[in-house]
């Protein structure tokens, strides 16, 4: 089993054909460094597919998951700026079903009947 202690979401997109080394480049581009221990999930720009790069502590690993019908919930880029985002596994179990993981809190609580 991969430990994950944290998992990041970047912003903007990436094309889907990026290995795991042009992947991890990426990371340390947007986030600085490559923690062990750490996800980081990438989309593509239709937000149908999404990869999972984890650095284990000796290596990485690369995973892929495609949704056959709609779309990630992903958030877009505010004019350039492209600060990653900490993810909870609450949320990040929500957003691999493609459910709408930004609002988790909300929906925890009904307000009206």
């Amino acid at each position: 089993m991969i430990r994950i202690d944290a998992l990041w979401l970047a912003i903007d997109p990436v094309d889907m054909r990026a290995g795991p080394e042009r992947l991890l480049a990426r990371v340390v581009q947007v986030f600085g460094a490559a923690r062990a221990h750490h996800g980081y999930l990438f989309a593509n720009v239709r937000a149908t597919r999404i990869k999972l790069l984890v650095h284990d502590g000796f290596g990485v690993w690369c995973a892929a998951r495609r949704l056959n019908q709609s779309r990630f919930v992903w958030p877009t880029a505010v004019s350039g700026t492209a600060s990653p985002m900490a993810l909870t596994q609450q949320q990040f179990d929500a957003l691999v079903l493609g459910l709408p993981w930004q609002r988790l809190e909300q929906m925890q609580v009904i307000t009206r009947m």
